[in-house]
């Protein structure tokens, strides 16, 4: 009889408990001391204190062997008083390894934070801290600024929605120009204000490490958004910067452009839901022209019109860096995605475009179908909520049959009916490249799905296909069985929404046995 090695029987275990969830680890802990020594580590290595998870206690003793914690509110609120939440905290803390620490939602407070931030003054662990939802307000903030003043290990630090004002951001800022270990700082939905970003701006000036600054929400309008773009034209550390939900007009886009005219480091701008018009997006169009960073650029939810359109199309004609575009719900209309798809024809560089929900119709659809019939470099195209029609669709179709790059289109709600879907069943018989269609709420019924399943008989290159919300019924379901018996590529096929009845059904769990495709219905 051969004889294993306790070792190897502990390295055996081991493995295994990378593989097993929260309870069967519980259970295997409780076998013997053996087992207990096997399981442990894996058990307590990413901790969630729950109602249901390991107590408080067991935590505490185990915590030199934690790495990742999140505390959620129902085993945070069994700790009664404050002083007990706090002694709870920084004892882990203490003489731990643990790297990353979410107490998102715990309402801690400025007394938390205050506990929280001595703690921080001596770990050399933690790299990681999500603090957001948790309402520790400027008392709060001030506290974890003097320890931010020390600390040389944390990263990441999330303060989103924590009611902190202008004086919070003052003391983050004094501590972010000591501070050399800080990477991203979120500090979205609170009420920084223009004073807040006048002060951050201040330390942006001297901060080397800083390269993630997220300020959605704050209300800086164009006074914060000015202090911020005169620190931007000097800074060479920064590369994403969002300015979300800000109030932000023309004057504060025009103030951006300048910046980007002269900054080398800015890769992501987010400029989303604000009031930009006209004048600001041509600002911020002639900074693109010759700005050799800027690869991710949000504008949508803001009013760039058709003048918007035509300068940001002649910024496209020229510009070698953007990859990603964000236009949704700007009130283009067709005049503008016309202006647009001449960009669009001679643009090296723009991978994904969202055009969502922009009126474009079916003649803007047309002057884009165009566009990808001589543009080589784009991948993803959304045109969801755009009533681009039966017409529409068979332009894009057509277009499809020439483009080899694009990979994903959203078609959303677009009214494109049976006949859009007949149509496009004609471009899936010979496009090799598009892998993601979404036609969802669309009108589609059976003749239209038939169509589109017959199409997959022939397609090989379809991942996945979204036909959620329409008016498909179980005479159109009855075609699927026989397309994906062919069909070897489709992983996702999403149905639910439909009218569907049990023929329907029946004809879906045949299709189930013939294929590993994931259908929702």
């Amino acid at each position: 009889m051969f004889r294993t090695h306790p070792l190897d029987l502990h390295e055996i275990r081991s493995r295994i408990a990378g593989y097993l969830g929260l309870k069967d680890l519980v259970s295997c802990a409780l076998v013997s001391r053996d087992w207990n020594d096997s399981f442990t580590l894996s058990l307590y290595n990413s901790v969630v204190a729950s109602g249901h998870g390991p107590s408080m206690e067991s935590i505490e003793k185990n915590k030199h062997l934690i790495q990742s914690m999140k505390i959620q509110r129902s085993a945070y609120k069994k700790l009664s008083l404050a002083s007990s939440q706090g002694k709870v905290i920084s004892s882990i803390m203490d003489k731990s390894i643990i790297v990353t620490l979410d107490l998102n939602g715990n309402s801690i407070g400025p007394n938390g934070a205050q506990v929280l931030s001595e703690s921080l003054r001596t770990n050399s662990t933690l790299t990681t801290l999500d603090l957001s939802y948790n309402l520790v307000e400027d008392d709060g903030a001030q506290a974890l600024s003097e320890a931010l003043k020390v600390n040389s290990t944390l990263t990441t630090l999330d303060l989103r929605d924590n009611k902190i004002g202008e004086n919070g951001a003052g003391a983050l800022s004094e501590a972010l120009k000591i501070n050399s270990a800080l990477t991203n700082l979120d500090l979205g939905n609170n009420s920084v204000g223009p004073h807040g970003a006048q002060s951050l701006s201040e330390a942006l000036k001297t901060n080397l490490t800083l390269t993630t600054l997220k300020l959605n929400g704050n209300t800086i309008g164009d006074d914060g958004t000015q202090a911020l773009s005169e620190t931007l034209q000097a800074n060479r550390t920064l590369t994403i910067l969002d300015l979300t939900y800000n109030s932000i007009e023309d004057d504060g886009a025009q103030a951006l452009s300048d910046a980007l005219k002269t900054n080398l480091s800015l890769t992501t701008l987010d400029l989303c839901d604000n009031s930009i018009g006209d004048n600001g997006t041509q600002a911020l169009s002639e900074a693109l022209k010759t700005n050799p960073t800027l690869t991710i650029l949000y504008l949508s939810y803001n009013s760039i019109g058709i003048n918007g359109a035509q300068v940001l199309s002649e910024a496209l004609k020229t510009n070698r860096t953007l990859t990603f575009l964000d236009l949704r719900n700007c009130s283009i209309g067709h005049n503008g995605a016309q202006m647009l798809s001449e960009g669009l024809k001679t643009n090296r560089t723009l991978t994904t475009l969202n055009l969502c929900d922009n009126k474009i119709g079916d003649n803007g659809a047309q002057a884009l179908s165009e566009a990808l019939k001589a543009n080589w470099i784009l991948t993803t195209l959304d045109l969801g909520v755009n009533s681009i029609g039966p017409n529409g669709t068979q332009e894009l179709s057509e277009a499809l049959k020439i483009n080899s790059t694009l990979t994903t289109l959203n078609l959303y709600e677009s009214s494109i009916g049976d006949y859009g879907a007949y149509v496009l069943s004609g471009s899936l018989k010979t496009n090799r490249i598009l892998t993601t269609l979404n036609l969802g709420y669309n009108s589609i019924e059976d003749d239209g799905v038939q169509a589109l399943f017959e199409a997959l008989k022939a397609n090989s290159t379809l991942t996945t296909l979204d036909l959620c919300n329409n008016l498909i019924g179980d005479n159109g379901v009855r075609a699927l069985p026989d397309a994906l018996k062919t069909n070897r590529t489709l992983i996702t096929l999403d149905l639910h929404g439909n009218p569907i009845g049990c023929m329907g059904e029946e004809a879906i769990r045949q299709a189930l046995q013939a294929t590993e495709c994931n259908i929702k219905f």
